[in-house]
């Protein structure tokens, strides 16, 4: 997910967003302990992908 296509959402559409994406981590991490995980680099683009959505809230947030 790029950064200009998250600008472009409103801050209840990248909050719910959000929420999807924690959702869709936390069931990866469990998979993960099972080893039934196909893909561990899933985890790291989905952390990254978190971390880019609650930037762009902050950065919405400070401009009010």
């Amino acid at each position: 997910m790029k950064p200009s296509e998250i600008r472009d959402m409103t801050a209840v559409e990248i909050k719910t967003k959000e929420a999807d994406l924690r959702k869709e981590l936390f069931n990866l991490r469990m998979r993960h302990t099972a080893n039934q995980l196909e893909n561990p680099l899933k985890l790291r683009t989905l952390r990254r992908d978190v971390a880019r959505l609650k930037t762009i809230i902050a950065e919405k947030e400070r401009k009010g």
